[in-house]
């Protein structure tokens, strides 16, 4: 089971310079090896997604090619897209989704009906 939010996929759309800031330079075999997109084929357990739709630090596009990617190998996950949000763990939107996420999966309890 794992939880993401801000992910970056494989060589960032807007910037390029961070991945090599810790993976290295030049661009390596490592690069793909350790691509979200790449592997989202051998996803195994849950996994919930959360990004800002305006996030200007990272581009929400990097998180839709994994999602793509996990569209394609026909993997089941969450996604929350939270609309207007910037660069953050998506607000009360996203804590309350990611708290209902752990408890149905870690604790196997379902969390509260909240549309009442």
């Amino acid at each position: 089971m794992a939880m993401a939010n801000i992910r970056l996929a494989f060589r960032p759309i807007n910037r390029f310079w961070w991945n090599e800031q810790w993976m290295g330079y030049p661009v390596g075999e490592w690069y793909e090896a350790s691509s979200n997109v790449v592997n989202a084929s051998k996803l195994k357990g849950k996994l919930l997604l959360i990004v800002g739709e305006m996030d200007h630090n990272v581009d929400p596009s990097s998180t839709m090619q994994v999602v793509n990617a996990l569209i394609k190998a026909n993997k089941d996950f969450d996604l929350l897209v939270v609309p207007g949000m910037d660069h953050s763990s998506g607000g009360p939107a996203g804590d309350r989704k990611r708290k209902d996420f752990f408890v149905k999966h870690l604790l196997e309890v379902d969390p509260p009906y909240w549309n009442k």
